[in-house]
């Protein structure tokens, strides 16, 4: 399954220090941001199981990022 979700991420380096959170806490997921989109893109993939939406969003507001799921 795939979620996207919208950040204010707007660094390469703030988004290499929340994959890496992102990656220790939940090795099992696929993780990639896309800072060029105007929404500074997160994808989460995972293997076969639903995502975990909210753990996802604490960890990353826990760095003080805005976050959101994206609405088509």
């Amino acid at each position: 399954m795939v979620e996207i979700f919208k950040t204010n991420v707007s660094s390469k380096r703030l988004a290499s220090k929340v994959l890496s959170a992102l990656n220790a806490y939940m090795p099992g997921y696929c993780f990639n941001f896309d800072l060029d989109d105007c929404d500074r893109i997160l994808r989460v993939q995972s293997q076969g199981c639903p995502v975990e939406i909210n753990t996802i969003m604490r960890i990353v507001s826990g760095h003080r990022i805005e976050i959101s799921l994206f609405e088509d």
